[in-house]
């Protein structure tokens, strides 16, 4: 996998610079079209949620499985998501555009699946799934690739914010989706899974 891995020369420094660059204008233009729509979701009375929210077990919510990351239930939802999202989006960004796409389309899709399968029966919004996979991805790559930097900067997110992994669990308050975090967490594992170095085998006749 690319990203902190090489010897630090002009090149590779230049590499990193623009990842950093193009990660702050994904990430920022992802978080302000988050913000966009929930200006309009609420001038909407929340009207977005009924239509385009997650709904457990139901044909029409798997195409819902597309949306509701892209919803929330108030401002301050949105604005928990916000930073999170931001920070570890970015740090993923950093090994590149596709790495960044896999992880996020693995914890979406993980994140979506989960609540549309064993969801408790209510409307799941918000981007909090899409946090906890990339926040898992980042925890666990580092193994899969045999990387001690990148094993470092796992152990210094699991001390900063190792304690949202709690969200995972069907302990949490009734109104947060632990199937979410669930789903969109194993969906970070999966994409880091895939995503290792192959290690080189013979081939075959």
């Amino acid at each position: 996998m690319a990203g902190l891995m090489g010897s630090g020369g002009p090149g590779e420094r230049q590499t990193i610079a623009a990842r950093a660059k193009g990660g702050l204008l994904v990430l920022g233009g992802f978080v302000a079209l988050l913000f966009a729509i929930e200006l309009f979701n609420a001038l909407m009375l929340r009207s977005l949620n009924r239509t385009f929210g997650l709904r457990p077990r139901s044909a029409d919510g798997l195409l819902d499985i597309l949306t509701f990351p892209l919803l929330h239930a108030n401002l301050n939802h949105l604005l928990s998501n916000s930073l999170p999202l931001i920070i570890f989006g970015f740090l993923v960004f950093l090994s590149g555009l596709r790495v960044f796409l896999t992880a996020l389309a693995f914890s979406w899709l993980g994140s979506g699946l989960t609540v549309w399968l064993i969801g408790n029966g209510g409307i799941t919004v918000g981007a909090s799934g899409l946090v906890f996979g990339l926040f898992a991805f980042l925890l666990v790559r580092g193994f899969f690739n045999h990387s001690w930097r990148q094993i470092l900067l796992a152990v210094v997110l699991f001390m900063g914010y190792g304690s949202i992994l709690l969200g995972i669990l069907p302990l949490v308050a009734g109104y947060v989706s632990w199937q979410a975090h669930l789903g969109g967490a194993a969906g970070g594992v999966v994409a880091a899974l895939l995503l290792r170095p192959r290690t080189a085998t013979g081939s075959r006749s």
